[in-house]
C-alpha cells in the first residue's frame, strides 16, 4: 500500500495536477497503475500528488511528449535514474570513507616513522637516481 501524506509538506490532488499539466486524470491513474508514480494517500484514499512526484511526473512527460518515448521505455530510464543515484549515493559515501580514513592515516604514518627498524625520512628512501648517475653509454658500444 502506499505511504500516508507526511505532515508539513505539499501535497495535491489529481484534478489540480491534471490541470497543471493539462493531462486527464485518467492518464495520471494508469503511470500509477504502471508503477510510474506513486502517490500518498489520505485515509479516505484520495491520492495526494508531493513535490517530489510532480519532478517524476514532469520527467515521464518529457519523455513522453518531446521524445516519443513509450511507457516500457520510460519505466526502464526511471528503473536506471533511480540506479544511478544509489550508485551516486555509495561513491559519495566512500569517498568521504576514504577521506576519513586518509586523514586518520596521516597520523598514524608520521608515529610509524617514528618507530620503524632504520629510522629515515620518507623523502630519502623514494629519491630518484640523478641523472648524472645513470649510464648514458650508446648502445651500439655495448
Amino acid at each position: 500500500m502506499a505511504k500516508r501524506a507526511e505532515r508539513g509538506k505539499a501535497y495535491y490532488m489529481i484534478s489540480a495536477v491534471s490541470q497543471k499539466y493539462n493531462i486527464h486524470p485518467q492518464t495520471l491513474r494508469l503511470y500509477e497503475r504502471e508503477g510510474l508514480l506513486k502517490p500518498s494517500r489520505t485515509d479516505g484514499n484520495t491520492r495526494l500528488y508531493s513535490d517530489e512526484d510532480l519532478a517524476v511526473l514532469e520527467t515521464i512527460l518529457a519523455l513522453t511528449r518531446d521524445l516519443g518515448v513509450n511507457l516500457a521505455g520510460v519505466e526502464i530510464i526511471l528503473n536506471m535514474r533511480r540506479k544511478m543515484e544509489g550508485m551516486q549515493r555509495e561513491v559519495n559515501e566512500f569517498m568521504q570513507y576514504v577521506k576519513h580514513e586518509l586523514a586518520r592515516g596521516l597520523g598514524d604514518w608520521e608515529q610509524r616513522l617514528n618507530t620503524a627498524l632504520v629510522p629515515s625520512p620518507p623523502a630519502e628512501l623514494a629519491r630518484a637516481p640523478k641523472p648524472d648517475a645513470v649510464d648514458v653509454e650508446p648502445a651500439a658500444k655495448r
